[in-house]
């Protein structure tokens, strides 16, 4: 069994999985949603086969359901469910950081070796490389906010690498309600991975 959570926006849903950090897609529909999930098992695989974890996950059954906003149908999962208010392990945590870890590996790489220009969206948008690697590294920095790590913008290259090590330290750590943060860690590790690994998948998409 997989454990889902369905987003419910106003036109889109949102499946994520509760326990495999960064695993969300977004469609016209629950069951939609649900299938869009699974159809990324493959390339889910890829991620926590590099965290040296065996991804196998069972059929997703849905577990809780969260009312969405224009957000959703933006294609953010935004809402916090209840159930990351639940407390969280250290081996759990050190586990997610890891998925979240290759998730920054992979994207690295991808990033390094892909053109400068890529292939225009359905719409003929879309940013080219270097603007979606910055979107996600102003956006992590961000993201870290939330949890508590704040750095100032970025003026060597190292600098980032630092955050990410903070960060990465700050939610391997085991965590208990009640929240002192902005967001819980549960939903820092989703959110912040599910971004890498969504503009990961678009640059392999579109180089």
């Amino acid at each position: 069994m997989t454990r889902v959570y369905l987003e419910i926006g106003p036109k889109k849903v949102f499946a994520c999985s509760l326990d495999w950090p960064g695993w969300c897609r977004i469609d016209k529909g629950e069951e939609a949603a649900i299938d869009r999930l699974v159809d990324y098992v493959p390339r889910y695989r890829v991620i926590a086969e590099r965290a040296g974890l065996e991804f196998a996950p069972g059929e997703p059954e849905v577990v809780a359901r969260v009312r969405g906003t224009q957000t959703t149908d933006f294609g953010v999962p935004y809402e916090v469910p209840d159930l990351d208010l639940e407390p969280l392990s250290g081996a759990e945590a050190e586990r997610s950081v890891a998925l979240l870890r290759a998730a920054w590996e992979l994207f690295d790489e991808t990033a390094g070796v892909a053109p400068e220009e890529l292939r225009k969206g359905p719409r003929g948008g879309g940013r080219d490389r270097t603007k979606i690697v910055d979107h996600v590294t102003d956006a992590e920095r961000a993201f870290a906010r939330m949890v508590g790590v704040r750095h100032r913008p970025y003026k060597a290259p190292g600098d980032r690498d630092a955050m990410r090590a903070e960060l990465a330290e700050v939610l391997s750590r085991p965590w208990e309600p009640p929240a002192t943060t902005k967001w819980p860690p549960r939903y820092a590790l989703r959110r912040i991975a599910w971004h890498v690994i969504d503009h990961l998948w678009e640059i392999e998409d579109r180089r």
